[in-house]
């Protein structure tokens, strides 16, 4: 089981508040969040760095700036601060001899999220974040000490509300939502200011006098103000979203950043292949959205998908795996080498191996004007922000499967009741028993079964009702319901494949190893120069894998998605062996 000094990368408190109140005691942990170093580990330590000097008040690193990774304090302090970009500086903390800047994000080499400045003469060992990577790998214990400290850190940025993006917007904007949203499930801390009650953003406001279109203003790290941004614009804004055009040829792209595509990120990158994660919106995936997951090994009281994602996703970053989000793949041209696959910015990216860890999306109901409110009370994800939206009133959750359930169980500690809406007679035969059992003794969910909902209708906030048809009585009603989560089954994310030829089934997904039909295969036979597929994880296309939710036939649990990701590599290293060969 993991060390449990190390909390959740996204703490369990944020089921309570997701905007920040702080559950660290900075004070009780500051020898594990600031650790102090002694003359040995600093010994162990030079090998990695170099000396860099800067004279008393020299701003060394700039929230929203490069940064030059670890630094470790041999004489003078560095001073810590916070910054909002709007003017707005706070004191986190003043280091001095043995001490180190960076949390997570140096790992990747993303930029800064606070200011450092020199307080005295300060002499400090640099530590790149290739090199830093390599401590934490090459001397465990120490860099065990330097994880928790990263870690920790950035627990505390999100709980404190320090660093990251300003969020300024009317609260009941859906745009809002949007960006919030994004941030919480990949971990970035960022403020929501509300300029009806915030003086600094109405002058913000007042300056930029942004249209109905241009919620919310977003003011990045390094003071930059855009309005309305897409996610790509936000990636950019953090360092999310790293520059691709000009990087070499990864030995594997993996497109996708649930549960198995992590795996494969760890297993890969330990093992000493590059790789390059492609995500379109959050890591985790599907899994993420789990309150609760229980039967997964080893976690005997359950573990939250976005804490068991958050964990995985800091471990590739340990060794080295980069990480695109958001980054969508459009295409991928498989008939040359090495394949390439093309993102929706046009950016192509050149790759030995490609493993498709895409999954499977929840489908859309056709409803009558459903775009109109997803963001504003329609959701596809039921998260502690979400929770908060719909607390000690009532809420839907429409599905029967394993997701639905364990939505259903964590909403109904925020709402009043909960309905669970399914077409089938229970949930016996889509659901674990105990989720079912969960749900039974949870006195203020509401199971209605064969019943829909038919239709929306909403106000100038938002959603305000639905048409729910119970198909029983053939009855149908208005009930007045302002929120409303959807898990109505999933449909594979594979049509972007269809110039490669990947082999699917007839419901869209991906078939694998001895499913693959002969027809599916052209590209695969010995005439054409290819070795036959070989291994239970290679697609149609050689040296294409798929794995997880968008392989047909696969087991859709964690565990067996983590499984999937993990066989693949050595999947991958035969495939590469014979290439060379």
């Amino acid at each position: 089981m993991p060390n449990n000094d190390v909390p959740e990368f996204v703490p369990e408190s944020h089921a309570d508040d997701p905007a920040g109140a702080a559950t660290i005691d900075v004070g009780a942990r500051r020898h594990q969040i600031f650790p102090v170093l002694d003359a040995a580990d600093l010994q162990r330590l030079r090998r990695f760095g170099t000396l860099r000097r800067w004279p008393d008040g020299a701003l060394i690193f700039a929230a929203g700036g490069a940064s030059p990774g670890m630094l470790t304090v041999l004489a003078g302090r560095i001073a810590l601060s916070g910054c909002d970009g709007m003017g707005r500086s706070t004191a986190l903390a003043d280091i001095g001899r043995g001490e180190f800047t960076a949390e997570v994000a140096q790992l990747s080499g993303r930029p800064a999220l606070v200011n450092a400045r020199a307080v005295g003469d300060v002499e400090a060992l640099v530590i790149d974040s290739e090199s830093l990577r390599a401590v934490v790998v090459a001397e465990a214990e120490l860099g065990e000490r330097i994880m928790r400290a990263l870690i920790l850190r950035r627990v505390a940025l999100i709980e404190g509300g320090a660093g990251g993006p300003v969020l300024v917007a009317p609260p009941d904007s859906a745009a809002l939502f949007r960006l919030q949203s994004f941030l919480s499930r990949n971990g970035q801390p960022h403020t929501v200011r509300d300029p009806a009650t915030d003086h600094a953003a109405a002058a913000l406001v007042a300056l930029h006098a942004p249209q109905p279109g241009d919620w919310p203003l977003v003011v990045c790290p390094d003071g930059s103000v855009r309005r309305n941004p897409t996610l790509p614009d936000i990636g950019r804004c953090l360092g999310m979203l790293p520059e691709l055009r000009d990087h070499a040829t990864f030995d594997v792209v993996v497109v996708g950043a649930g549960p198995s595509g992590l795996a494969t990120a760890v297993y890969a990158a330990s093992e000493g292949l590059s790789v390059l994660v492609l995500e379109q919106h959050a890591y985790g995936g599907q899994a993420g959205a789990s309150a609760r997951i229980e039967n997964y090994l080893g976690f005997p009281t359950g573990i939250s998908g976005r804490a068991l994602a958050g964990r995985s996703f800091v471990q590739a970053q340990k060794f080295g795996a980069e990480i695109a989000i958001p980054a969508s793949a459009a295409r991928l041209v498989c008939d040359r080498d090495p394949l390439t696959l093309t993102l929706d910015d046009g950016t192509a990216v050149r790759a030995r191996t490609v493993v498709l860890a895409c999954g499977a999306r929840y489908r859309r109901p056709a409803w009558q004007a459903l775009n109109l409110y997803e963001g504003r009370g329609v959701y596809y994800w039921a998260s502690p922000i979400e929770a908060k939206l719909c607390r000690r009133e009532d809420a839907v959750v429409v599905g029967g499967g394993n997701s639905a359930g364990q939505a259903a169980v964590f909403l109904a500690t925020h709402a009043a009741r909960v309905h669970m809406v399914i077409r089938g007679a229970g949930l016996a035969a889509s659901m674990s028993s105990y989720l079912i059992e969960r749900i039974a003794a949870t006195p203020n969910i509401v199971v209605h079964t064969r019943t829909d909902i038919t239709e929306l209708e909403g106000d100038a906030h938002g959603l305000a009702r639905v048409r729910w048809h119970d198909r029983v009585r053939n009855s149908a009603e208005w009930r007045a319901m302002r929120w409303v989560f959807l898990f109505v089954g999933a449909e594979p994310n594979t049509e972007w494949l269809a110039d490669c030829g990947v082999g699917v089934d007839d419901k869209g997904f991906i078939r694998t190893g001895t499913d693959v039909l002969p027809a599916q295969c052209p590209r695969n036979s010995v005439a054409a120069g290819a070795a036959p597929v070989r291994s239970a994880l290679q697609t149609s296309v050689p040296g294409v894998f798929a794995i997880g939710d968008v392989r047909a036939g696969s087991t859709k649990r964690v565990a067996a998605a983590v499984g999937e990701g993990a066989a693949v590599v050595a999947q991958i290293h035969a495939f590469l062996a014979r290439q060379e060969a």
